[in-house]
C-alpha cells in the first residue's frame, strides 16, 4: 500500500520542485506580509464564497453565475431551492463556509469525508438514498456538453467492491504521511487528491468534494490565503487543461509507467497562480481592498501628497487621530509607505520605489 503511494512521488520532474519552492516563498510573504483588517478579510472571504461556489458547481455542468449564485444565496430559505443547481449551489456555499470558518478542528478521516458528503448534497433530492454513503455501482468520468449528456469518458474508476479498501488505504496513508513530514504536504495532498478522483467512491458529487478537500488540507497545512483567492475558479478558468492532466496521469495507474507528474504540474500551476494573486493583494495596487474606508482615505491622502505628519492627516482627512495611528501602523507593516524623522518631526511618505 505504502509503497505505491510514495513511489508516485519520488523521481519527479525537476520543474515540481521548481514550483513547490516558489509556492513555499509566496506562503510565506503572505503570512509575513499579511497583518490584514478583519472587516477586510471578511468582505474578501464572502466574495471568494460566490465566486468558488459559482466555479466548483459549473465545473461540473451547472449554469448558474455568480451574479446568479449570490442573488439565490441572499436571503433565500432553503425550501426555495426548486432545482438541482439551485440545491448543489446551496450545498457547495454552506459547506466552504463551514471549512473556512472550522478548518482547524476538522479532522482529515473517511468520517470526515462522508459527513462532507452528506453536507453537500443534502439539499439535492434525488441524492437522497446515496449522501454520505460510497458507490454501490460502477461509474465514469465523462466530459459532458452544454445540456449535459456525457459525450467523451476521461477514464474508468475504481470497481464498486474495491471502492471501501482502496479509500481506506488512500486516507491511511495521506494521515501518516502528513504527520511523518517525509515528504512535502503538497506531494501528499496532491497525490491524495488524483487517487481520491480516480476511485470517484460517491455515485455523485466527488469533483465538487476534491475540491472541497482541497480547501481544507491546504488550510491545515498553512496556506491561508485559500478564502480570499478563489481556488475554484482558477481551476474553472483551465477546466480543459483540468482533465487532460487527470487523464494523462490516471492512465497510467496499475501500469509500470505510473506517475502523477501531470497532474501535479496542473495543480502547482493552479496553486502558484493563486498564490502570487494572494501576495498581489498586499502591492501598491490592491492596497485598497486591504483597509476599512476610513483607513482607505487616509491612504489615499497619503498617496497623493509628497509627505505628511499624522497631525496634518487628521486635519485633511477629519479622521480620528486613532484610525490614523492603526492605518499608519498597517501601511508600514505592509511595506507601503515609510517613516521619516523622529518625535513630533516625524512624517510619513509613500515607499520608495512603489
Amino acid at each position: 500500500m505504502t509503497n505505491k503511494y510514495q513511489k508516485r512521488i519520488k523521481n519527479l520532474p525537476s520543474d515540481i520542485a521548481q514550483m513547490i519552492g516558489e509556492i513555499d516563498r509566496l506562503k510565506t510573504a503572505w503570512v509575513e506580509g499579511a497583518k490584514l483588517d478583519l472587516e477586510v478579510l471578511t468582505r474578501l472571504k464572502k466574495s471568494v464564497l460566490i465566486t468558488s461556489t459559482g466555479a466548483s458547481t459549473r465545473i461540473e455542468g451547472a449554469k448558474l453565475s455568480d451574479d446568479e449564485v449570490e442573488k439565490l444565496l441572499r436571503g433565500m430559505s432553503v425550501d426555495k431551492f426548486k432545482n438541482r443547481d439551485q440545491q448543489e449551489v446551496a450545498g457547495y456555499f454552506e459547506l466552504l463556509t463551514n471549512v473556512f470558518d472550522s478548518y482547524q478542528s476538522i479532522p482529515f478521516s473517511e468520517s470526515t469525508i462522508k459527513f462532507f458528503h452528506r453536507e453537500l448534497l443534502k439539499h439535492v433530492e434525488k441524492d437522497r438514498q446515496h449522501r454520505g454513503e460510497y458507490k454501490k455501482q460502477e461509474n465514469k468520468v465523462a466530459i459532458v456538453n452544454a445540456v449535459g449528456d456525457p459525450v467523451e469518458i476521461v477514464f474508468d474508476t475504481t470497481l464498486a467492491y474495491l471502492t471501501p479498501k482502496e479509500m481506506q488505504e488512500i486516507v491511511e496513508w495521506a494521515q501518516i504521511a502528513l504527520i511523518e513530514k517525509k515528504y512535502h504536504p503538497l506531494l501528499i495532498i496532491g497525490n491524495l487528491l488524483v487517487e481520491f478522483l480516480k476511485i470517484h467512491p460517491f455515485t455523485d458529487g466527488n469533483g465538487r468534494l476534491s475540491r472541497i478537500l482541497t480547501n481544507l488540507l491546504l488550510l491545515q497545512q498553512g496556506f491561508a490565503y485559500m478564502p480570499y483567492i478563489s481556488h475554484e475558479k482558477l481551476v474553472e478558468d483551465n477546466k480543459p487543461e483540468y482533465y487532460v492532466a487527470l487523464r494523462q496521469s490516471q492512465k497510467t495507474f496499475g501500469t509500470d509507467k505510473e506517475t502523477i507528474a501531470p497532474w501535479l504540474g496542473f495543480f502547482f500551476r493552479i496553486l502558484l497562480e493563486q498564490s502570487k494573486r494572494a501576495v498581489d493583494l498586499l502591492s501598491h495596487e490592491q492596497t485598497e481592498k486591504l483597509l476599512s474606508p476610513q483607513q482607505e482615505v487616509v491612504w489615499k491622502y497619503i498617496a497623493g501628497v509628497r509627505e505628511s505628519t499624522p497631525i496634518a492627516m487628521a486635519e485633511a482627512t477629519k479622521v480620528p487621530r486613532p484610525t490614523i495611528n492603526q492605518v499608519l501602523t498597517k501601511l508600514l507593516k505592509l511595506k507601503k509607505i515609510e517613516r521619516i524623522g523622529s518625535g513630533r518631526g516625524t512624517r510619513y511618505r509613500v515607499m520608495t520605489g512603489e
